[in-house]
């Protein structure tokens, strides 16, 4: 009997442990359709984003370019189905002046990037440079306006200078340099950071100066209507939120930001390094990057209030992890390297874009090249693929697609003082009706197995792709490229609608119905 008990228990507890991960996607409760927009980059005028990175200048001919612009980096961002990109900042827009960024490149002027290095810049990338390149990527521009030194006549007339077709001073001015049609640019940012570096300011005193700036651009874009977002709160300031959603009328806004980054501190030598770091500070990173979750449900509900048919969309433009610069590089490049660490962050904070898509409408990844997050890394005529692209390459198949709302229980990942969900989950069906699951293994110790039950949906096959490697810490180098890319995922078991699925540690899986 004894015998019998403790098998019994076993038994219990092994039964146990298996539906801790347990996951239901509700295929039959599709509505709300997850914004391709949600994947959009970010290029600001830092370290070696702009210069070095997207741009080598027209008369390189050691690297393949179109007009300057590296074909390489175009090929890639093209795979990776880049919606938009976001320039020339971040803390960079609100010194940046458009028009010395215009006309003959020898007439241009130099300047001082103050805030990234205290480097000169001779304005050879400017306003048709970038939007030129944007059409060569086949994505949507988004402008960051200069606010914090510039003036509401330089944001009208940079509006009136991409965008109007006919007669004026500034379309006129387009045309001499070159452009004859308009680039029909919609997404506007009215500042960046206005309680930092964008002015120190107030919520306040913001939500005037932003009420005065929105009156002049002009609302139309072509047949659609711009879309001007907010400079929005740093990570868990709600009152900025409250603030400018109560003082600003809805019809003269339609998006506010939100930023938050993932870091050890922001004092000197606190962030720690990108590759040397511990299990410990690993889970710290995640546990910062899952604050992302409360962050976007608390600012929800405050726009809740004031917009409950949620037509002004919440825009996270700046995401992503933030470490101490690469050993030996300009600490105000900020160069960092990229490791399965940073899929993992990238995997899950995605997956808590989809869930609240109803909301979150528009995102931008902390930087596309050499800075911050970056999804390619640059040196000389190489080029190399960090494990976040192949993250947002894989989970390109949700760009549009309708979001299936997902029910998880999930064992808990424990480190130290750290408890964290070990698994997480977004699903989501496309337009040609293929369901995909997006899921993370965030455990750095061992598999987890998970049960999902496909409630409303009859599959009748399943494959997949998968991103992992030995260690959280490993990375690709100009040295080895390639030694953490995605491969084919063999981990599935389908019987009827429930699907059994075994993650290696550190693993993101996109699997295809």
């Amino acid at each position: 009997m004894k015998k019998y008990l403790l098998s019994l228990s076993l038994t219990t507890l092994s039964l146990a442990a298996i539906a801790q991960n347990r996951v239901t996607v509700n295929a039959d409760a599709g509505k709300t359709v997850i914004s391709r927009h949600i994947y959009g980059h970010f290029a600001e005028h830092l370290g070696r984003c702009i210069y070095d990175g997207f741009y080598v200048g027209e008369g390189n001919s050691k690297i393949p370019n179109k007009n300057g612009v590296r074909l390489d980096v175009v090929e890639a961002l093209k795979k990776m189905k880049i919606p938009n990109l976001r320039w020339p900042g971040g803390c960079f827009a609100d010194t940046y002046h458009w028009k010395d960024g215009i006309g003959p490149k020898a007439k241009r002027p130099k300047i001082v990037n103050t805030w990234w290095g205290g480097v000169t810049e001779d304005n050879s990338f400017g306003t048709h440079d970038f939007l030129n390149m944007c059409e060569l990527l086949g994505t949507e521009p988004y402008l960051a306006g200069n606010v914090g030194s510039g003036s509401v006549q330089d944001l009208s007339d940079w509006v009136q200078y991409v965008n109007f077709p006919s007669n004026s001073p500034m379309s006129n001015l387009r045309q001499q340099n070159g452009r004859q049609t308009p680039w029909n640019v919609r997404y506007w940012g009215v500042g960046n950071e206005a309680w930092g570096c964008g002015g120190n300011m107030t919520a306040d005193y913001y939500a005037n100066i932003y009420r005065q700036y929105a009156t002049f651009m002009a609302p139309q874009v072509g047949k659609e209507t711009i879309f001007r977002i907010a400079s929005g709160a740093s990570s868990d300031d709600f009152n900025w939120t409250e603030t400018l959603m109560k003082n600003i009328p809805g019809k003269m806004v339609e998006g506010v930001a939100l930023h938050h980054y993932s870091t050890f501190g922001w004092g000197p030598n606190e962030k720690g390094s990108a590759t040397e770091f511990t299990e410990t500070q690993y889970a710290h990173t995640m546990h910062e990057a899952l604050k992302m979750d409360v962050f976007v449900q608390k600012h929800s509900e405050i726009m809740d209030k004031y917009d409950p048919q949620k037509r002004i969309a919440l825009v996270v433009d700046e995401w992503g992890a933030w470490y101490e610069v690469e050993p030996g590089t300009n600490p105000g490049f900020l160069y960092q390297q990229n490791t399965m660490r940073d899929a993992i962050l990238a995997g899950a904070t995605l997956n808590i874009f989809h869930k609240y898509a109803e909301r979150v409408r528009m995102a931008n990844l902390a930087q596309a090249i050499n800075v911050l997050q970056a999804v390619i890394l640059t040196k000389g005529d190489k080029l190399l693929l960090t494990p976040t692209y192949h993250v947002l390459e894989m989970y390109n198949v949700h760009q549009d697609a309708t979001m299936l709302p997902v029910d998880v229980k999930t064992e808990d990942y424990k480190v130290g003082d750290y408890t964290l969900p070990a698994v997480s989950v977004s699903a989501s069906r496309d337009k040609a009706g293929k369901t995909h699951i997006s899921l993370v293994n965030i455990d750095a110790g061992k598999p987890q197995e998970i049960t999902i039950s496909l409630k409303g949906l009859k599959a009748s096959a399943v494959r997949g792709r998968i991103l992992t490697s030995p260690k959280v810490q490993d990375h690709n180098t100009f040295e080895n490229p390639t030694k953490v890319k995605p491969a084919s995922f063999t981990g599935t078991k389908l019987n009827g609608d429930n699907l059994t699925v075994t993650l290696p540690p550190v693993s993101v899986v996109v699997l295809e119905m």
